[in-house]
């Protein structure tokens, strides 16, 4: 499915742009691609940050049983493979 897209403006140094055009060439894209690519990694870092921030705070507000915590140590303690 294409997306429609707009075209945005983004004010870059001439030396991250010579980066980002060698990467684009090493890896057969373009800069723009690089940049859209970019621009998501950025958007689910901070969606798996927000999410673990979440996870946190719900732990905080209703801790863990210790009963459970020993529980999956022994089994991890049992099962763990030998290195």
């Amino acid at each position: 499915m294409v997306m429609a897209r707009r075209e945005v403006l983004v004010q870059l140094d001439d030396n991250l742009v010579e980066q980002l055009d060698a990467l684009a060439a090493e890896l057969g894209t373009n800069r723009s691609e690089l940049l859209r690519r970019g621009a998501q990694a950025i958007l689910d870092a901070e969606a798996l940050a927000a999410a673990d921030k979440e996870l946190r705070e719900a732990y905080r507000r209703q801790p863990a049983d210790p009963a459970l915590v020993q529980s999956a140590r022994r089994l991890a303690a049992e099962t763990a493979p030998t290195w």
